[in-house]
């Protein structure tokens, strides 16, 4: 059987009825357990947490720096390409018409299969979100430890995968499944987006004021429910905002037009991770206020335990190159370099629109709506904290 067979890939008609027949199956978001699941822990099969498996952002420098044959393309209508490390590629098909790609996928991050499948799509989804665009069409990507777990929980884990994706309003066409000792799942994912209402994650000016979507500390609490230290709770918030679509806050975002001057997702390289690869690519400084980041309640004493992952730790690492910490507590400072999973929007506004932008996000019910910093003009590429 092709990979693409036993993704059930069938023509749009087969298509829609596969979905009505998967909503008879109780193919909804909060799908009922597996009978006996519960006896496997995903998490034990995994070397790291969700986004916080990644190259860190050192590592993926030099790897990159040894690569040849990158050099950016001779294509005009390549609108989004390798060289500001956005969160997708983008490509002009036509004056009115572009589309954009991307993928992602990491090892479990959660037990249940099915939320785990959740968040990957969610997470993988995203990036077409950051770039102002709508998904359209997602191909799942599978390793799987054939001998090691039963086909029973992959099937949950893509079940959960396409409820998310039926609910972004976009299709699952396909995929690619191999054999692998370490359980793996995410997804390849076209998009469309008007050329001219492309976000890029290069284009801050001084003044704009840096408003984000979603508490941070989801890396601790993912490395928490690995080692078995979550509380129930908690793993509920966790699955909660990591399943939260960006559709949201990117409908929010284009409701002002031009005053959206850029956009990034806060996924594996924290936040800070992620802000200074906008501010290197928009020739820009920022200047971040601690304290009015927002982080998922809990998360401090769980750090304070010692609960903060090895690529929250290489984040840090790599930040402290071109961020002024000015005496912040280093739990604080971990927490600024969290790797998140399906994390918000970072959005650099035109100051006089900041206020309009708060307005859209809190109307769209996204889970944060919190200025957190501004941008500024000199040392392009350094970070203030305060």
């Amino acid at each position: 059987m092709s990979c693409s067979r036993a993704f059930g890939t069938a023509p749009p008609r087969a298509t829609a009825a596969c979905a009505a027949n998967a909503a008879d199956r109780e193919f909804t978001l909060n799908a009922p357990p597996t009978p006996g699941a519960e006896q496997l822990r995903l998490t034990r099969f995994s070397h790291g947490a969700g986004c916080a498996c990644k190259l860190s952002p050192d590592d993926l420098r030099t790897v990159l720096g040894l690569v040849r044959g990158l050099d950016p393309p001779d294509d005009p209508n390549l609108i989004v390409g390798l060289d500001t490390a956005d969160d997708a590629a983008v490509y002009r098909v036509r004056d009115d018409l572009a589309i954009v790609l991307t993928t992602d996928f990491f090892t479990p991050i959660v037990d249940d299969a099915f939320d785990w499948g959740r968040i990957a799509a969610t997470n993988a989804l995203s990036d077409v979100y950051a770039m102002g665009g709508a998904p359209l069409l997602a191909l799942n990507l599978v390793a799987w430890p054939r001998d090691g777990l039963p086909f029973e929980l992959l099937a949950r884990v893509i079940d959960g995968g396409a409820a998310v994706v039926h609910h972004a309003g976009a299709l699952v066409g396909g995929g690619h499944s191999i054999d692998d000792p370490e359980p793996k799942f995410g997804l390849a994912v076209v998009g469309t987006v008007e050329p001219d209402r492309v976000w890029r994650n290069s284009g801050a000016q001084p003044g704009d004021r840096l408003v984000l979507t979603k508490p941070i500390g989801l890396g601790v609490i993912s490395t928490a429910v690995k080692r078995e230290g979550a509380s129930e709770e908690l793993l509920a918030t966790a699955v909660g905002l990591m399943t939260t679509l960006n559709a949201g806050a990117r409908d929010a975002g284009r409701a002002l037009g031009d005053a959206i001057h850029a956009v990034t997702d806060i996924t594996g390289f924290g936040l800070l991770g992620h802000l200074g690869e906008m501010a290197r690519g928009s020739g820009v400084s920022a200047r971040v206020d601690a304290g009015a980041v927002p982080i998922i309640d809990g998360v401090r004493r769980l750090v304070a335990e010692g609960f903060v992952a090895g690529g929250t730790q290489r984040n840090h690492a790599f930040v402290s190159e071109f961020v002024d910490w000015n005496g912040l507590d280093p739990s604080e400072q971990l927490l600024l370099a969290d790797a998140q999973t399906s994390g918000g929007l970072l959005f650099s506004v035109a100051p006089d629109a900041v206020d309009d932008l708060v307005a859209e996000l809190e109307a769209a019910g996204t889970p944060a709506a919190a200025v957190v910093g501004h941008i500024g003009s000199n040392e392009a590429g350094r970070i203030r904290v305060h």
